[in-house]
């Protein structure tokens, strides 16, 4: 690919570069996802129905948003990412408390519907690479499989943590090393970078999850005690300076673009 075509994909792909930050404002965002949920069902006593309702329909604005922009928008992006995380959050309580599901099934059950997005996606564009993630159908695919993911990390992150009885800190801790195992078979062993991107991005979930169920929960609970409300804004202090950083940033570049 000529430089010339290479800048052109850049400037018209949605979604941001796979780096540090990305990562890092990723895990930031499924701990809020997590701790955010739980602030609005229980310390501003919306109750699980009204705050599923009110935030699918911020969701939905937001993914409005997104898909309306022509290329990758820092804010726009991470707005939609904090959103689907509460939501994803959400979608999993509702089936677990409200009609009483396993979190064994709904593991499973997000597990197939990941899959079933994954194998429609790829039988649509052959590729599922977020390296071209234009307008259009190929987007949609992308959203979907963002939200289910969520909801699958959640459900994984509750039956390690909760079901199974290991406690939010072991869980965490399990999820990191598996992480980490990925990243290696990666950076060490060449496994497909498509592949351990998306292994990546689900383990991502529960280990967050996990982290803010930590933070935030009683030490009677296995926590730290550090309440939803704390943990909550410590973590989106930190995504939007984040954020702002790589917004000045894109904008830097832009400058330093219409020079040349």
């Amino acid at each position: 690919m000529s430089p010339a075509n290479a800048s052109a994909n850049s400037l018209l792909n949605k979604v941001p570069a796979v780096t540090l930050i990305f990562w890092i404002i990723k895990i930031l965002s499924t701990t809020v996802g997590e701790t955010g949920a739980d602030y609005l069902i229980f310390k501003l006593h919306f109750g699980l129905p009204l705050t599923s309702v009110l935030m699918s329909a911020v969701l939905v604005l937001a993914i409005a948003i997104q898909l309306r922009a022509d290329r990758y928008v820092p804010w726009k992006y991470w707005l939609a990412v904090v959103l689907v995380s509460i939501v994803g959050t959400l979608i999993c309580d509702s089936l677990v408390d409200t009609y009483g599901v396993s979190l064994v099934t709904t593991t499973v059950l997000f597990s197939v519907a990941l899959l079933v997005t994954f194998s429609c996606w790829y039988a649509s564009e052959k590729s599922l690479s977020i390296l071209s993630i234009y307008r259009g159908r190929r987007e949609y695919f992308y959203w979907l499989a963002i939200l289910v993911t969520f909801a699958l990390g959640t459900a994984a992150g509750d039956l390690l943590g909760e079901e199974m009885g290991l406690g939010y800190a072991v869980s965490a801790l399990l999820f990191a090393a598996a992480i980490g195992v990925v990243a290696i078979a990666h950076y060490l062993f060449g496994l497909n970078s498509v592949a351990t991107f998306w292994i990546a991005y689900i383990l991502t979930r529960p280990f967050g999850a996990s982290c803010g169920d930590w933070l935030s929960h009683s030490v009677a609970k296995g926590g730290l005690g550090l309440g939803t409300v704390g943990t909550s804004e410590i973590f989106l202090v930190v995504i939007i300076a984040l954020v702002g950083y790589l917004s000045w940033q894109q904008r830097a570049a832009q400058r330093l673009e219409s020079v040349r």
